[in-house]
């Protein structure tokens, strides 16, 4: 019993990414997961009790995952500078794939506070791992170089995923360029 509860509620998170990735928050529906899974609709609430916990709970079982290839492509690197690169190479490398989506999806919609703070809480963990390669190159105040690299960072996912003009290799090696040398490029 057990064991079917998991993978029924694995299948409407995997369903909650589809939705998100295809359609946004707004495609994120009872209805909807109910139809992609084949449950009826009172079942998904026996699961979920609101659409934000839906959200927490994909914040806290993809978010680590993404989390952690960025920080394996950063264990990589060689020197700091490598890995500032990495950081910004592979989360852009992410924005094609389903969990970086709904992400991001989930971050751009209206949630309660407790799902907001799961956000934060996971974004923060993400910013903290660039911290000490930073420090290492020399910004006397690392922890808000990183906010802002992540700003760098979160600006191409959006003009990415807003299918802008540019390509996203692009777009890419400019966010790169701007982690490493800033706008003289």
């Amino acid at each position: 019993m057990a064991e079917h509860r998991s993978m029924q509620r694995g299948a409407l998170l995997d369903a909650a990414r589809s939705l998100l990735s295809e359609g946004g928050t707004e495609a994120l529906t009872f209805p909807a997961l109910a139809e992609r899974t084949g449950l009826a609709r009172s079942s998904v609430y026996e699961y979920f009790r609101s659409r934000a916990a839906v959200v927490e709970e994909l914040c806290e079982v993809d978010f680590p995952v993404w989390a952690a290839e960025v920080s394996t492509a950063m264990e990589r690197a060689g020197t700091p500078e490598g890995k500032v690169e990495a950081y910004v190479r592979e989360q852009l490398s992410l924005v094609g794939d389903r969990r970086h989506r709904a992400v991001v999806a989930i971050s751009a919609s209206e949630l309660d506070s407790g799902a907001r703070e799961k956000i934060r809480a996971a974004h923060g963990g993400l910013v903290a791992m660039i911290v000490e390669a930073l420090a290492e190159m020399g910004h006397t105040e690392p922890r808000l170089a990183a906010m802002l690299l992540q700003g760098v960072v979160d600006a191409a996912v959006r003009r990415i995923e807003l299918g802008a003009a540019e390509d996203p290799s692009a777009i890419t090696e400019a966010a790169v360029s701007m982690a490493l040398r800033g706008v003289n490029g």
